[in-house]
């Protein structure tokens, strides 16, 4: 398997993976993602480069998002000062589920992070996905703590608070890396 950026083809293949995610999170009691995505914010972080797609051949077995740029209202001053990536929207379509992908792309976005000169990777999960929150324990990552207050980017209440984060580091994670060499974060040592 493959990663590679982006690019705007992939759009609808993006926004069909989400809308399988929240079908699959509504099969087990769960709200989180029942909101659409608006296309045009998939867009722009597709351009800004930030979007990630793991390939099996010309089928998409999964998707993650890596950006230096941390959702408002998160993470405190101090906590910005530590050069960080942060993950978003990691996806992996039903077909592979139990194959740790998951966690494989985790490493790779751990890897990168590192190669780019981040102390850390971070990551915001759903509030009251506790299965979500214990697969993030169990691959390596620390619960710092929960956001409720404030109102998410789209206007609505905070419903991904649940703050986590574990070192940047080398990984083995198996994948062909077909993106371009990460850009050295400005507080970078």
């Amino acid at each position: 398997m493959i990663i590679t950026p982006a690019e705007p083809h992939d759009l609808a293949k993006l926004l069909s993976f989400r809308e399988e995610a929240a079908a699959w999170l509504r099969g087990i009691g769960s709200d989180q993602w029942s909101r659409p995505y608006p296309a045009d914010k998939l867009l722009a972080t597709i351009e800004a480069g930030t979007v990630f797609m793991l390939r099996d051949g010309h089928t998409t077995a999964g998707t993650i998002t890596l950006t230096p740029d941390a959702e408002d209202g998160l993470w405190t001053d101090d906590e910005l000062t530590e050069p960080s990536l942060f993950i978003n929207k990691l996806t992996v379509a039903r077909e592979y589920a139990g194959q740790n992908l998951g966690g494989r792309l985790l490493d790779w976005a751990g890897d990168r992070a590192h190669r780019a000169g981040a102390k850390w990777v971070r990551l915001d999960a759903w509030t009251t996905n506790e299965g979500l929150q214990r697969y993030y324990l169990a691959q390596g990552f620390t619960h710092v703590r929960t956001v409720r207050e404030g109102t998410a980017v789209n206007g609505g209440p905070r419903v991904s608070g649940w703050l986590a984060q574990r070192a940047a580091r080398p990984a083995e994670h198996g994948f062909t890396d077909c993106t371009p060499t990460p850009a050295r974060l400005p507080f970078a040592a």
